[in-house]
């Protein structure tokens, strides 16, 4: 049922880094995230740069002048001069010298950073906060549901954490998926075994291979997780049950997202896009294969769905983006075209669309009725940008919303950008902006490039 198969190249030529010797990079088949590339630099700075006075490494000052933050910029919406601030201005970067970022989830004023150090970090409004120790390794994926977090590892285990009630520094873990118990009980029958390698079995409960992605429900009732070893499985969040377990794809699966009406979408290594359609029986769920809606060469690695609910978007790595409407009852919208190389993550807040990718940069659209627009390419990061998170910024307003959005990278950095979802789009023919070809779903895709030459945060 699960007998490894040989698996095809579906990145293509890909560039060699010395990121390092984790598994992600070594392993044999094609998954999310491995490749690398190079950006193009542009001059755009929107920071100041730390004078030698202000710099972290001069001893002479003291500790609350050494903060790189002083070069943060803060600009009240009311400001004359706000007029003049660009509508999308890299803020800063967090880093720690201890791992590649591969997971990143926001919730109000925190943000969860998971690396492949055994850590997991948490920053509170953009300063180091506190942080827990994982003994699995590499954090694939993290995900909130209420006062839970929720982390996918390496070692193909999800484990639950909670912030200590008397001290919201310490979290503590409080489970781990699948639990003890349900591992024992399952084991006695030989009817919860399937087999997963040839002459091998494993409790159908169990991931045998790495979590790739983490997802919620709707409703956040269930917890969803895809990994390597081709399936995906169901979890209750109440009480951690796992509830459902499928053999999805031909290879693995990188990417799943619950949509809207009950639908359930999987991307895999094997080049396709599932749809399950998610049904209700009794206390437990059983999901059902309804269509195949991409099927290609190359890989799938991300899948978003936008914040109204009504389009699908799907990231591979050739660099292009699906996207499927759902008033269309989810016909082919078309492709977005703004990457050399693999996409690796994706995230949508109001009209706005994020694409992170192997070649460093980060594409900002914008979805209007039935066109998008790259509004502009965000660029910095010196590795591949893994994974994104997206909130609301505290002093947007109705008239002028913003977003805070952060991308995670394999240069072990994580950089902060606000976005103005109102900004006007940049005219082909203005100076600094580039026109590439367009594709049949779209129209003609002007790009603008900020670059961030922005100051770190390094503890």
């Amino acid at each position: 049922m699960f007998e490894k198969t040989n698996s095809r190249q579906k990145f293509g030529a890909i560039l060699q880094t010395d990121f390092g010797k984790d598994d992600d990079f070594s392993y044999s088949r094609v998954r999310n995230g491995d490749s690398s590339a190079t950006a193009n630099p542009s001059s755009f700075e929107f920071l100041s740069r730390p004078t030698p006075e202000s710099s972290p490494f001069n001893g002479t000052t003291s500790p609350f002048s050494k903060s790189p933050w002083l070069a943060y910029i803060e600009v009240p919406l009311d400001d004359p001069i706000n007029t003049t601030i660009p509508p999308y201005m890299p803020m800063g970067s967090l880093v720690r010298e201890e791992g590649h970022i591969y997971s990143l989830a926001a919730c109000r004023d925190l943000l969860y950073t998971g690396s492949d150090s055994k850590n997991i970090r948490v920053w509170k409004n953009h300063k180091a906060f506190s942080g827990f120790k994982s003994n699995s390794g590499l954090v694939k994926a993290i995900v909130i549901a209420g006062e839970k977090i929720f982390t996918g590892h390496q070692d193909g285990k999800i484990r639950v954490w909670k912030v200590s009630s008397r001290n919201p520094n310490i979290h503590k873990r409080i489970g781990t998926l699948p639990k003890l118990k349900e591992v024992f009980k399952s084991s006695i029958k030989p009817s919860n075994y399937v087999e997963t390698r040839r002459n091998k079995n494993a409790l159908w409960i169990r991931h045998f291979d790495a979590i790739s992605c983490l997802g919620l429900s709707e409703d956040k009732t269930l917890l969803y997780s895809a990994s390597w070893d081709k399936t995906f499985k169901v979890w209750r969040v109440s009480d951690f049950k796992c509830l459902e377990s499928i053999s999805a794809h031909d290879d693995a699966v990188n990417t799943i997202i619950s949509g809207f009406d009950g639908l359930v979408f999987t991307g895999s290594a094997d080049g396709t896009v599932k749809l399950w359609r998610r049904e209700w029986q009794g206390k437990g769920t059983k999901h059902f294969f309804s269509q195949t809606l991409l099927k290609q060469e190359c890989a799938i690695t991300a899948l978003a769905v936008n914040a109204s609910a009504t389009v699908v978007y799907c990231g591979s790595s050739d660099g292009l983006v699906n996207f499927w409407e759902r008033e269309k009852l989810l016909a082919h919208g078309g492709v977005l075209r703004g990457h050399k190389l693999a996409i690796l993550c994706l995230a949508s807040a109001g009209t706005l669309v994020f694409t992170g990718s192997a070649d460093m940069a980060i594409c900002v659209w914008r979805r209007e009725e039935n066109d998008h627009t790259c509004l502009s390419i965000l660029t910095g990061h010196n590795g591949p940008v893994k994974c994104l998170a997206v909130e609301k910024d505290k002093d947007s307003t109705f008239e002028n919303q913003r977003w805070i959005l952060y991308s995670g990278s394999l240069d072990k950095s994580v950089k902060l950008w606000r976005i103005c979802e109102q900004a006007p789009a940049p005219s082909p023919h203005h100076h600094g902006y580039l026109t590439p070809n367009s594709f049949p779903s779209t129209h003609s895709l002007p790009l603008s490039r900020h670059r961030a030459n922005s100051p770190k945060i390094i503890y």
